[in-house]
């Protein structure tokens, strides 16, 4: 592995941040203490300027170099997830039922590992611009970003990003171009019946068998209405009826959520979602709400981007440690948002074996974390060259 000595030199004081971070984890917009540790860091580090309460909580830094030029985006997100750490570690969360199981803390710590680097170095031509982002988690802290302009008010030409990925192994990247995460929806579906004794149902409307029904029809959108060749997911996670054994209720509840890659298999998944909940609804004499809200977009590489960040993690990861065309997945991530609006890549880093994310005992490999700096800001030095 090729990490930037200078980066190896300071990771004890990494893996000192990242443990600090993964005890005091914070959720989704609400971000304010992992903020102010980002901003004391980034002060000390000497970094040009830095804008607070973007997305709520989430601080830009701009790190410029020694000549004038482009503009490279880094992303980190911030935010943890509401449930208990059983890491059992030392660092473990201090905030009962939050937890940094999902390794936004190394994230953050792999972002201020490049921006002191970069601080002190400064080996390029043009800025750095980096995004300490909160909910990732949700409700997508990227697309509050976007919206806010902080792309656009920094003039970013490019986006990068990483994630770590256990059960990969250590000090490995793995990336693709073009989607590499699906986007993502959720279905709400309100059965509406009439209640009534359980012992006398012809006097009621029961919206359980409704319920079930859609259930088992949702499927067929999947079997049946989908192009083969065409990735959807329609996983049903959630049927809430009745509270009492005797009792026929007035109201039934199905939650689902839904990933896709393609718009035209998203559409199509909406509409026929509408139209199955109408048809089983109306089959069985009761009604039917439906909602569909929509989610994040799907993480789309841009090809050339991609390329450029894959040689990037050989140069410092090594030839054989690199996976240039990574299967899609239909897991989400926000940082979607940043690549509908600029070319980029996203990237996992491998961090050995482990429990998997959102696993209660999920922790970051702090071994990983100079290799990630160190790709962050040869990400910057060889994007933005200098004449100097």
């Amino acid at each position: 592995m090729a990490v930037i000595n200078r980066i190896s030199g300071f990771a004890d004081e990494m893996t000192a941040w990242r443990r600090h971070l993964h005890a005091y984890p914070e959720l989704g917009l609400d971000c304010h203490q992992t903020a102010e540790f980002v901003v004391e860091k980034l002060r000390e580090f000497g970094v040009d300027r830095i804008e607070t309460g973007v997305a709520r909580s989430g601080v830009v830094a701009v790190i410029e170099g020694r000549e004038p030029g482009r503009a490279i985006g880094l992303r980190a997100d911030m935010d943890a997830l509401a449930m208990d750490d059983l890491t059992g570690a030392d660092h473990a969360s201090r905030v009962p039922g939050r937890a940094h199981a999902c390794g936004h803390d190394g994230h953050t710590t792999m972002l201020l590992g490049a921006a002191k680097y970069l601080a002190e170095t400064r080996n390029y031509a043009g800025r750095a611009v980096l995004f300490f982002q909160p909910a990732e988690e949700g409700p997508g802290g990227a697309r509050l970003m976007v919206e806010e302009g902080a792309l656009d008010r920094h003039d970013v030409a490019e986006v990068y990003a990483l994630h770590t990925l256990p059960g990969a192994p250590e000090g490995t990247f793995e990336t693709t171009p073009g989607p590499i995460m699906a986007a993502v929806d959720t279905l709400h579906i309100n059965v509406l019946g009439q209640g009534g004794h359980g012992a006398m149902p012809h006097e009621a409307r029961d919206p359980i068998p409704a319920a079930v029904a859609m259930v088992q029809a949702i499927q067929t959108i999947v079997t049946r209405d989908r192009d083969p060749l065409a990735d959807l997911v329609i996983s049903v996670t959630q049927v809430h009826a009745g509270s009492a054994d005797n009792v026929i209720p007035a109201r039934a509840y199905v939650g689902a959520t839904i990933r896709t890659f393609a718009e035209d298999v998203r559409e199509m998944a909406h509409r026929r979602l509408h139209e199955v909940a109408a048809g089983v609804a109306a089959a069985h004499g009761v009604g039917a709400e439906v909602r569909i809200d929509t989610g994040y977009p799907p993480t789309v590489n841009e090809a050339q981007a991609t390329e450029f960040a894959t040689e990037i993690a050989r140069e410092v990861a090594g030839e054989t440690a690199v996976v240039a065309d990574r299967t899609r997945e239909m897991g989400a991530e926000d940082f979607a948002y940043m690549l509908v609006e600029r070319p980029g890549a996203y990237l996992f880093l491998g961090q050995g074996e482990g429990p998997g994310l959102h696993h209660p005992a999920f922790d970051f490999n702090d071994a990983v974390a100079p290799l990630g700096a160190s790709f962050f800001a040869r990400v910057v030095e060889r994007a933005l060259p200098s004449g100097a």
